[in-house]
């Protein structure tokens, strides 16, 4: 077991929150004006809503049309000599979409990270990748997935180790983190509420914080399935300075 906790610290845990990339429908430019139409004909829309009020609902969860609001990064560091293991965090955050992805890339080429996320393989690694081309920041290595066979891509996704090779099984984080007796994340605000909080409540600190609550309970439950307890003692640090270390 003190082998897997120093190795730990390769896996960089992520969770990502989106929102629309434009407040109004009609800030968009008029090609995606078009294509947004185009692609909410073919969206689930029970509620009837108009094509505008469903740009804001919606289009946060499609790169296409959304943006990048917060990354939040955690990463263990295990002390054998005092059995003290330690789960350091960071939430990145900027008001330019541009500006976040810049710093992320800083971080991921800093060291040869693992990626883990929940769902990350459908929504958190692809989504960035997408918006990092979108933006022109350059891929960083362990986002560069074309051409490398699957044993080369270093992505840990806890949705899919919990599949257990069930393809059609969704389960969501908070269901796990509740069957595990791990704290929840969503007190605050959840992802359903990020457009709302960011554009017309203005609150990016409750975003991030949302965001590392998230990182945290994913950290947690990729400890859980080695058979560790929910409430295992780890302190946590969150980090204010530019890069994660």
């Amino acid at each position: 077991m003190a082998d897997f906790l120093s190795d730990l610290k390769h896996i960089l845990f992520l969770d990502i929150e989106t929102a629309s990339s434009t407040e109004r429908f009609d800030e968009l430019s008029p090609r995606l004006q078009k294509e947004w139409i185009n692609k909410a004909n073919h969206l689930p829309n029970e509620e009837e809503l108009a094509v505008e009020e469903l740009y804001f609902e919606k289009a946060g969860i499609y790169a296409e049309f959304g943006r990048v609001v917060c990354v939040g990064l955690g990463y263990f560091l295990y002390d054998p000599g005092r059995d003290q293991l330690q789960f350091r965090t960071k939430a990145i955050a900027h008001e330019e979409e541009h500006d976040t992805l810049l710093e992320l890339r800083a971080i991921l080429e800093k060291k040869h990270w693992t990626l883990c996320a929940h769902n990350g393989k459908e929504f958190d690694f692809p989504y960035l990748c997408r918006r990092m081309l979108t933006n022109r920041v350059p891929l960083p290595e362990v986002l560069q997935m074309a051409g490398r066979k699957p044993w080369e891509i270093r992505h840990i996704d806890t949705l899919e180790l919990w599949k257990f090779g069930d393809y059609k099984h969704y389960t969501r984080l908070e269901l796990l983190a509740a069957i595990f007796d791990i704290p929840s994340s969503k007190d605050s605000i959840d992802g359903s509420e990020v457009n709302e909080v960011f554009y017309k409540q203005k609150d990016l600190k409750s975003i991030s914080t949302y965001c590392l609550k998230d990182v945290e309970v994913t950290a947690r439950i990729y400890l859980a399935y080695q058979g560790l307890p929910g409430d295992l003692k780890v302190d946590i640090v969150q980090q204010d300075e530019q890069h994660v270390n």
